[in-house]
């Protein structure tokens, strides 16, 4: 079994990060047909996860997630059970899962962002979403997605972070508009060295009225939503422990992006700052349509 990352307190976490990817792939199974899995109670504790009840829950989460997103929660994760020895020639069931690097990346997504191991799983999987495969069929071998299967992917569940870190934010004060552009563009500021939203515009060539998300490759995309993640994750926990206020959410905003961006310098990425505007997203979204439809024709008429 790899060795877990929870007793490499003194690496740096871009060798933290390169020490999870070795460990990741490293617990990879392949199967008859050749495709690759990867086993939940293998997984956790490369997730820094000693109870396998909070891991679940992890697990539990990422499924809703994958849903959620449109795929078919059975393709990424498949229920196993298998009997293991408890003592005195007795045993048990066991519950488990079987993964596809997709589920691995939800499960990072919503496990939980104290733990060192998914914090540095979270960036793996997320600024390095254009080296990744999202997506494993279990039925055959399917190609890694498409730049505009990605944006479309990743766009849709930012839409859906940006809700919840709106929920987050009103918990902490900030509730009219005025006030969620401010702690908007603490995030940005972080995040792009200092550039706030309507820099970022500026230097991209597009007006005030255009969503800047919209015009972003995936990359950018999955960098902007791991700060949204962790910010929401943040804002709540700080919430718990009886912490709130308008400044506060701010500034938590601010230090979150502040930390994405340090973690993409320290593993040689672009910085976000550097991409350029790309066409909207909804042209990606129509070839992606066209392209579904091209296979559904393309399948054989059932006799």
């Amino acid at each position: 079994m790899p060795e877990t990352l929870a007793v490499m307190n003194e690496m740096s976490k871009g060798k933290a990060i390169e020490a999870l990817l070795a460990a990741f792939e490293n617990a990879k199974h392949i199967d008859e047909d050749g495709i690759e899995f990867w086993l939940a109670r293998e997984l956790a504790p490369l997730f820094g996860y000693k109870r396998w009840e909070n891991f679940e829950t992890a697990v539990s989460r990422a499924t809703a997630a994958c849903g959620n997103v449109g795929e078919e929660v059975p393709d990424h994760f498949r229920d196993l059970t298998k009997m293991v020895q408890i003592g005195s020639g007795a045993s048990r069931e066991q519950k488990d899962f079987e993964l596809t690097r997709f589920a691995a990346y939800l499960i990072a997504l919503n496990g939980d962002p104290s733990k060192d191991e998914i914090a540095a799983a979270q960036t793996y999987f997320t600024v390095q979403t254009r080296r990744q495969e999202l997506a494993d069929i279990a039925e055959a071998q399917k190609p890694a997605l498409t730049e505009d299967e990605r944006r479309v992917l990743i766009r849709d569940e930012m839409k859906e972070h940006n809700k919840s870190l709106a929920s987050a934010a009103k918990a902490h004060g900030v509730a009219k508009p005025v006030e969620y552009a401010v702690f908007q563009n603490e995030g940005y500021k972080g995040l792009y060295g200092g550039f706030d939203m309507r820099a970022i515009q500026r230097r991209r060539g597009l007006t005030e009225k255009q969503d800047i998300l919209d015009h972003m490759p995936s990359s950018e995309l999955a960098a902007n939503m791991f700060r949204a993640t962790q910010t929401e994750e943040k804002l709540d926990k700080l919430r718990k422990e009886g912490k709130t206020g308008k400044a506060l959410a701010s500034r938590t905003h601010l230090e979150i992006g502040k930390k994405v961006r340090k973690t993409i310098q320290e593993i040689g990425g672009t910085m976000p700052e550097d991409y350029g505007a790309v066409e909207h997203i909804k042209e990606a979204r129509k070839r992606v349509k066209a392209e579904e439809k091209k296979k559904i024709k393309a399948q054989p008429a059932k006799s």
